[in-house]
């Protein structure tokens, strides 16, 4: 084969989620293989991909490093575990900033998708496909925790430095675990509640050591951007025609994505309550609440700490000034 798909290369896409199939199970997992199916068809086979879930890869926060060098071509993985290596991360994980999709997915095509963009290119990385999820509140507790006050004295999981800093700010102790270890922290009572996605939720199977749930489906305040990335230099080394193939199929998933978490929104409500949970939805007073303490805290925090960060978070209220 000749020209655009010369050379066959192999590619490895690592993520910290359950594995599974292309029709069944987590969705994070099953649009990795989507992706992979996809974009070889297209590239004619010169494209061929591995997929390593659970972690078999690497731990998830050693994927970003990797991508940065070309060590890793792949991941999906939230943004905001870069947050200790470049702090612009953590908007991906902003308590209240984004607080439906719509919103969420707008970021894309807005000076703040924009911008966003050319800070992780400056990192060596390529978003591949923008995928949001909203997330809810397993908790060891018997009553499902909705406002603030309700965390004073928890040890708590956020999930990102600013969800952590307005846990802390409303009196919780905070535990710092990736999504993949919650259970267990759960289960030996080192950890009282976690705030993650709806997906994770679901397939950490938290349902079996939870009491309550707080669900997103009436919104929340807890959105997290977790896209597919690509490692710059190994993107740089596609031709054309496979660099095109691989950002076609990466934003055509983007609408299986937004379905798929929608739906987990809906669908983790029924696996709590037939585990025996107490579910609860947030609701529009609790989400303001929780505003308010970010707004003081994280956002101010997030705001101060360069200037790119104060640009970023100026663009992102934009957006929410524009719904």
């Amino acid at each position: 084969m000749h020209g655009a798909w010369a050379a066959s290369q192999a590619m490895r896409i690592s993520h910290q989620f359950p594995g599974g199939s292309i029709t069944e199970g987590d969705f994070r997992d099953r649009l990795c293989r989507m992706f992979a199916t996809q974009v070889e068809k297209r590239t004619r086979g010169s494209l061929k991909f591995s997929i390593y879930p659970n972690s078999a890869l690497m731990a998830p926060n050693a994927q970003f490093g990797a991508l940065r060098k070309g060590g890793l071509d792949l991941a999906l993985v939230p943004l905001s575990y870069a947050g200790a290596e470049a702090p612009e991360a953590n908007i991906g994980l902003m308590p209240g900033l984004v607080t439906s999709y719509q919103q969420g997915y707008g970021w894309k095509n807005a000076e703040v998708g924009k911008e966003l963009t050319r800070i992780l290119d400056e990192q060596g990385l390529v978003v591949v496909s923008w995928i949001w999820q909203a997330g809810g509140v397993a908790s060891r507790g018997a009553e499902p925790i909705l406002r603030p006050e309700q965390v004073q004295g928890l040890k708590a999981r956020g999930g990102s430095r600013e969800m952590d800093m307005i846990l802390q700010d409303a009196g919780a102790s905070i535990v710092n675990v990736p999504s993949n270890e919650i259970h267990n922290a759960m289960k030996s009572g080192a950890l009282d509640a976690a705030f993650t996605s709806s997906t994770s939720l679901i397939t950490f199977r938290l349902h079996d050591v939870a009491r309550s749930l707080t669900t997103a489906r009436g919104g929340g305040y807890w959105f997290m951007f977790e896209p597919l990335l690509m490692s710059k230099t190994v993107f740089a080394r596609l031709t054309k025609q496979q660099q095109a193939a691989v950002m076609e199929v990466g934003a055509d998933l983007e609408k299986f994505a937004l379905r798929m978490a929608m739906a987990d929104d809906q669908q983790v409500a029924g696996y709590y309550a037939r585990a025996g949970a107490r579910v609860a939805d947030m609701d529009a007073e609790s989400l303001r609440q929780w505003q308010e303490v970010a707004r003081t805290t994280a956002w101010r925090d997030f705001g101060a700490r360069s200037d790119s960060c104060a640009r970023l978070l100026a663009l992102a209220e934009k957006q929410i000034a524009a719904l």
